[in-house]
């Protein structure tokens, strides 16, 4: 892979009850394989929602129930409403956060999942669940930094998407730390180095990051770089198609022409029939590129990150999609 010093770092918020703490209502703490791989890795910023705002452990659950067409957050067993609480402990917690590239949080969790939280229709007695909504402080997590990559925990177990969501963490981290004490130069650098990326995910985006990069304008850094990650937010924010990755793989046989005989080139021709039927992830052809660039010594290839742009054991252990599809 990359230089390790070459590796960032990613900043994480991650909810405390996976892999960290026993912070859920029932005491437990929810064992999470590739949380537990993730921490050499990265920086965690932990949080509990409950927790925080003074809800014990073990506590009695809580649910979202649509009050008067809002939703609220209530404590079915004691009948306490903490709200106005939770509203108040997210918007400190979101607006001191400081610069992080993504967030893991807890799926179906009625203040963490993002998604897919079941509202129901009375605080207690039959549980008739009205609709799905964000949690209180997941919903807004997607509100204010949608624009990063947010899972939760139940999806980063399908290889497609956490392949996605760790492909943009690291280029976010990448580009943070870049821009840290970063110069004009090293934006270029940074847009070289990722061409090949970008253009998997988006070569509309890659033109218009080319053209901010040149800066006819003679702007300043600071206004590049904030138009720049503008461009690279929306370039990054869906999976490429895998026809993408095909073209951007085939691009990159192209640099060995004159070096690989019929049967090697075969046998990259099926892997990548593999990765479009899903039998292996993205990773594979990929790793193969790489090593025939060192055989080739195809530096311009060596030094784009699209060929390990995270550490490949991080996608151990995640699952192949079982027909659904997740994306939607």
């Amino acid at each position: 892979g990359m230089p390790p010093d070459e590796i960032p770092r990613p900043r994480i918020v991650l909810s405390r009850c996976l892999e960290h703490d026993p912070v859920r209502y029932n005491g437990q703490m929810i064992p999470d394989d590739f949380v537990r791989g993730l921490r050499p890795h990265v920086d965690f910023v932990l949080v509990c929602p409950e927790v925080a705002i003074g809800l014990g452990v073990p506590r009695d659950t809580l649910r979202l129930v649509e009050v008067d067409g809002e939703v609220r957050m209530l404590q079915p067993a004691t009948g306490r409403d903490v709200t106005e609480e939770m509203r108040a402990f997210v918007d400190d917690f979101l607006k001191g956060v400081g610069d992080v590239d993504g967030f893991i949080l807890k799926s179906g969790s009625p203040s963490s999942g993002y998604r897919d939280v079941r509202v129901y229709r009375t605080v207690d007695g039959p549980a008739k669940v009205t609709g799905k909504a964000g949690g209180l402080f997941g919903g807004e997590v997607a509100r204010r930094f949608g624009h990063l990559a947010v899972e939760d925990e139940g999806r980063l177990r399908n290889m497609n998407i956490r392949e996605h969501w760790l492909t943009r963490v690291y280029t976010l981290a990448r580009f943070r730390e870049m821009s840290e004490g970063g110069s004009m130069r090293d934006l270029v650098r940074f847009q070289a180095e990722h061409k090949f990326l970008l253009m998997a995910y988006s070569q509309k985006e890659l033109r218009e990051m080319g053209r901010v990069v040149a800066n006819p304008g003679k702007l300043p850094l600071e206004r590049v770089l904030s138009t720049y990650v503008g461009h690279l937010h929306t370039a990054m924010s869906q999976a490429p198609k895998y026809t993408s990755h095909v073209n951007v793989l085939m691009h990159c046989l192209g640099y060995f022409k004159g070096g690989l005989n019929g049967e090697e080139k075969a046998h990259f021709l099926d892997l990548l029939d593999d990765y479009r039927d899903g039998m292996v992830p993205l990773i594979v052809p990929q790793s193969l590129v790489r090593s025939w660039a060192v055989r080739f010594r195809e530096d311009y290839l060596l030094d784009q990150v699209y060929l390990g742009p995270f550490p490949p054991e991080l996608m151990k252990g995640s699952k192949k999609g079982r027909g659904r599809d997740l994306w939607s």
